[in-house]
């Protein structure tokens, strides 16, 4: 199940910048930790979704590329995020 339109949302003005931000880095990685953390929970009761295993290993790349470009163009930016979200380096 993907997450809710009102969870988004509550996400997304978390994390914007701006009022009209919705696509910086920071709110994309924190979009995806929410779904990723809830399909990790997903897989922990269900061991042979082989497909749910495939997406999931997407979204940790996509979010992992999102974290080092983060950190390239702006380390306190990345450091911030992933204290916030309780993410590991």
């Amino acid at each position: 199940m993907a997450i809710t339109k009102e969870k988004k949302e509550e996400i997304v003005s978390q994390f914007k910048k701006n009022d009209s931000d919705t696509g910086s880095p920071e709110v994309q990685i924190a979009i995806l930790t929410t779904r990723i953390n809830h399909l990790t929970e997903h897989m922990r009761s269900n061991k042979k979704d082989y497909s749910t295993r495939r997406g999931l290993l997407g979204m940790v790349s996509r979010r992992r590329r999102l974290l080092d470009y983060l950190r390239k163009v702006n380390p306190d930016r990345y450091l911030d995020i992933i204290e916030k979200l309780g993410i590991r380096k």
